[in-house]
């Protein structure tokens, strides 16, 4: 039976009631949570020490048992104080033996793409406790868009998008996109060629969003992909000054200055509303020029499917 097993390397849960709401709507899905302790952690605005954190990190390897997710309480920042001196060997090692789901997202992008660039770890780009199963309503779609990406080993993602039509392969990554931009020149930083990347975040203005995009092309990293599929952005909302300026503007930029193709309406990021992504899988993405389908293999999935899921 899938078991939860929690982490926090990041911010402090100022909502701790969210938290806990997480906890039991998990425990009530018939779901084991462990670790529960990091919920009330503190040292300012931390989840904890460092050395606390990190010893989250360090001890993943020595799970022993089967079908173990690891989620994060909450994202923030603090996972990049950490990167120095984590030492990824052991759980790369775990996990080409016996892989846990490691799942999370916002700040979580850093260790996710540290894994990455290290020993093409795939890991999941999704909901965690607090802000996702914590929700005062959990979302159907997210719940349900989880639990597919961990238990089905090839699935196939739906949406609308605007956009040139186009059919690629590649390794699908990427996350949340200041983190991209704050560990780009790091060897964290993977280095994919004919890749699939897929960004998000939150309370960046758009003109935050185009300069953040900019700074990886001009790392030449968006030049060496196949496609760019632009998820949800936030609270991006465009303002008086801007005279019309918008996210829309962004994407219509992007598509003048690179060769590849630029979707966007993936649901994926900080919204209740957001789909579970195998960071390192293999995908397959078609657009028609209205839809797009991205269709998701090799990555490692539970033995079973809980009855919790719903599929």
């Amino acid at each position: 039976m899938a078991r939860i097993h929690l982490i926090a390397p990041s911010g402090y849960c100022l909502n701790q009631d969210a938290a806990w709401r997480g906890v039991r709507r998990l425990e009530e899905a018939g779901l084991t949570v462990n670790n529960q302790q990091v919920i009330t952690r503190r040292m300012q605005r931390f989840a904890g020490r460092d050395d606390e954190r990190l010893g989250d990190l360090q001890a993943l390897s020595a799970l022993s048992e089967n079908d173990v997710i690891v989620m994060p309480v909450r994202g923030g920042y603090g996972m990049t104080r950490l990167l120095d001196t984590f030492d990824p060997a052991p759980l790369i090692a775990r996990q080409k033996e016996n892989p846990l789901l490691i799942c999370g997202h916002s700040d979580f992008t850093a260790l996710q793409m540290r894994l990455l660039a290290r020993g093409n770890t795939i890991t999941f780009s999704g909901p965690m406790l607090a802000g996702n199963f914590g929700a005062p309503e959990m979302n159907d779609f997210t719940w349900r868009h989880f639990w597919q990406a961990l238990t089905e080993p090839e699935f196939t993602l739906a949406w609308r998008s605007d956009g040139a039509p186009c059919a690629v392969a590649g390794t699908v990554w990427g996350g949340n996109l200041a983190m991209l931009v704050s560990i780009t020149g790091t060897p964290w930083m993977p280095q994919i060629d004919g890749g699939i990347l897929v960004v998000e975040d939150i309370n960046e203005h758009p003109f935050r969003v185009e300069r953040m995009l900019l700074q990886l092309h001009a790392a030449r990293i968006l030049a060496r992909q196949k496609a760019l599929i632009l998820g949800s952005f936030t609270a991006a909302a465009s303002n008086d000054y801007d005279d019309g300026y918008s996210l829309e503007s962004v994407a219509a930029l992007l598509r003048e200055r690179l060769n590849i193709p630029v979707l966007t309406g993936l649901a994926f990021g900080h919204e209740q509303e957001t789909v579970t992504l195998p960071l390192g899988a293999h995908g397959e993405l078609r657009h028609d020029g209205e839809r797009a389908q991205l269709r998701l293999s090799g990555h490692p999935v539970l033995s079973s499917v809980p009855p919790c899921a719903g599929l």
